[in-house]
């Protein structure tokens, strides 16, 4: 599992968090690494209108595609020159898209892999790059690593930590999360607020045993606001080096909007998350 890993490598943002994470992931897993970039092209050009008519208009996009596709370039380069030094298997990819496909493009695209790797947004930065996860999350079927703004080096999985409320969404993301709950040497269930039920936590750590994985229960009482900071905080005390959780969400209008728990972790991350819708 984990053999065709995508990274997408932001334009706009530093590069090298997911970077470090993706190349040494794909060095332990021995897989296929495919980095994309987006440069976005401006929404203004996309939308002006241009005196002189569709031949005035066909040169301003084009010039403003030869800019995105540009800045999509350097940021790949940056990736380039890890993976040539790592001698892994890869391949790369740059895209010029106006912000509004941009997320559907690589939601698709993140379909055909095991797993994909993206940055943490920072809403305190404005980037069009801040979109990409939310659209990976929900648009790609498959797990999604997302790794912290301020982390560095490479995945430490050595404990794992798995929150768990009984969902559909949290058991995807626990089989989803396998391999890495496989490969760790200590996995923490994190019971948040949990009630009776057919897929208690307890139940769940039989399980986990009966694939090999030995697991504890850490049960914990929250008030629905600091869900995600009562997790954090677990899994700093621990030491846990990633954290498995169900990515949840709802429809409005069309647009798929993060629910709390997701929004908040979204927000203050700071450990890397293997999130599944």
């Amino acid at each position: 599992m984990f053999r065709n890993i995508l990274v997408h490598i932001p334009s706009e943002r530093p590069v090298r968090p997911v970077v470090d994470v993706a190349v040494a992931l794909t060095i332990a897993r021995r897989s296929h690494l495919d980095a994309v970039a987006i440069g976005y092209e401006s929404m203004g050009a996309a939308g002006m209108l241009v005196e002189g008519g569709g031949a005035a208009m066909a040169a301003v996009m084009g010039v403003e595609q030869e800019r995105a596709l540009e800045r999509a370039n350097a940021a790949i380069s940056v990736f380039e020159v890890e993976a040539k030094l790592a001698e892994i298997a890869y391949s790369v990819r740059s895209i010029a898209a106006i912000p509004a496909e941009a997320g559907e493009t690589i939601g698709a695209l993140a379909r055909l892999y095991d797993m994909t790797i993206v940055l943490q947004p920072e809403y305190a930065r404005p980037s069009y790059d801040n979109e990409i996860p939310q659209q990976v999350l929900f648009n790609s079927g498959g797990p999604m690593l997302m790794v912290p703004y301020i982390h560095k080096g490479p995945l430490d999985a050595h404990h794992v930590g798995i929150a768990w409320d009984g969902s559909r969404l949290a058991a995807r993301a626990m089989r989803d999360a396998m391999p890495f709950l496989m490969g760790a040497k200590a996995v923490t269930v994190i019971a948040v607020n949990e009630e009776a039920g057919e897929a208690s936590s307890d139940l769940l750590v039989r399980h986990l045993a009966r694939r090999g994985v030995p697991a504890r229960v850490q049960r914990l009482t929250a008030e629905r606001s600091d869900v995600q900071g009562a997790i954090l905080s677990i899994a700093a005390e621990s030491n846990m080096g990633l954290l498995v959780m169900g990515g949840y969400g709802h429809s409005r209008l069309q647009e798929r909007i993060l629910g709390g728990v997701t929004q908040g972790m979204f927000n203050v991350l700071t450990v890397p998350v293997l999130m599944s819708h």
